[in-house]
């Protein structure tokens, strides 16, 4: 559940989108950019409301409370038991495994009450693509079992995802003091082997500096996730965050949307971080020289402002041999990221290979000599 302070008025929101022609259920399809009923084929455009410009929400407004109700929502979300993802709650498949560790999922865990998406990055990777990706990552694998990869080329349905993140945008301005080095060279005699050599040495002259730096911090991209490590989602990026869309429900149509866990204010604590690292970059460009030294460092960060935004993550998770392994596909661009076994005949083979390489090239130098 989520920790915002807002009272728990919020209507639940149940997203599906009938089919005019059949009532099916459509699903957004990355192909085309509309909605689709893979019942009888029909095709709706996307709304163009979706155009619209993409707001930011007040970072301390959230922290005190005071968003509007608007801004809120309330969702029914299943909670795995093993890793801890929320997961949006669907009716027709409540016996489903966790899309991030394979673990059975029985029924739902109640409401979620979060702060509404304010953008979506729509899937542009269809699931057959993602799959072909995936496939292919494993192929690259020698030590990979073979029965791992035939699991894969099955054609096992992956999970198409909408993961949350934090975007930070502040100002920030920065005074500092610290120390400019300059390096120069001296000559000095050495004695080597009983002989006078001149020998040049570097040294470096500090000189006290102090000044000034600025920046405007746009989108600074947290995971507001801990259901997948975090080397998982890192090995994602990049993200072309200038495709956002405005947040509409008709994206997540056939997807599903993972709940964030991690607070706004936490994430925040994670965007200063990498605001910090800019920052000293920045001073260390300005303070100039051939060495810098950094002595202190006040920043002042001002009009923070934030939105909740949803990436799209292709996810399968397999249990092979008892074990469960993960793979991850951008929904965007198809880079992937997993884990794999290894394969203790593949690298006996590959050892007995290596041996007998070596053993091959020594006899030919011992026959050469």
């Amino acid at each position: 559940m989520s920790d915002n302070p807002l009272d728990n008025t919020a209507p639940e929101i149940e997203h599906r989108f009938p089919c005019d022609t059949c009532g099916s259920d459509l699903r957004f399809d990355p192909d085309d950019n509309a909605l689709k009923c893979d019942h009888c084929g029909n095709v709706e455009p996307m709304l163009e409301a979706v155009h619209s410009t993409i707001r930011e929400l007040d970072f301390q407004s959230a922290v005190r409370g005071t968003l509007q109700d608007s801004e809120m929502e309330e969702i029914r979300v299943s909670k795995c038991p093993n890793c801890g993802a929320q997961v949006e709650f669907d009716p027709d498949s409540h016996a489903a495994e966790c899309p991030f560790c394979a673990t059975p999922v029985v029924t739902d865990t109640g409401t979620h009450r979060h702060i509404k998406p304010r953008a979506v990055l729509p899937f542009e990777i269809a699931e057959r693509d993602a799959q072909k990706s995936m496939v292919d990552w494993l192929g690259k694998r020698w030590f990979a079992p073979n029965g791992l990869q035939e699991y894969a080329k099955k054609g096992r349905k992956l999970d198409g995802i909408y993961v949350p993140y934090w975007t930070y945008d502040a100002d920030t301005k920065t005074s500092y003091t610290g120390q400019r080095g300059k390096i120069y060279y001296e000559t000095r005699t050495v004695v080597r082997d009983g002989k006078r050599h001149q020998q040049r040495v570097a040294k470096t002259h500090w000189s006290a500096v102090g000044g000034r730096v600025a920046r405007f911090f746009d989108d600074v991209l947290v995971l507001a996730s801990t259901s997948l490590p975090k080397s998982y989602t890192d090995a994602l990026a990049p993200w072309h965050l200038s495709q956002l869309a405005p947040y509409t429900p008709e994206y997540l149509a056939g997807f599903r949307a993972e709940g964030y866990t991690v607070d706004l204010e936490d994430g925040f604590r994670e965007a200063r971080a990498k605001m910090d690292a800019m920052i000293t970059r920045d001073i260390r460009f300005d303070i100039g020289g051939d060495k810098q030294r950094i002595t202190s460092a006040n920043t002042t960060v001002k009009d923070v402002t934030f939105k909740h935004i949803l990436l799209p993550v292709w996810m399968a998770a397999y249990k092979y041999r008892g074990k469960t392994y993960r793979f991850v596909v951008n929904g965007q661009t198809g880079t992937v990221k997993g884990e794999r076994p290894y394969s203790s005949i593949k690298i006996a083979i590959a050892v007995i290979i290596g041996l007998l390489v070596a053993l091959a090239v020594g006899y030919g130098m011992a026959l050469n000599q």
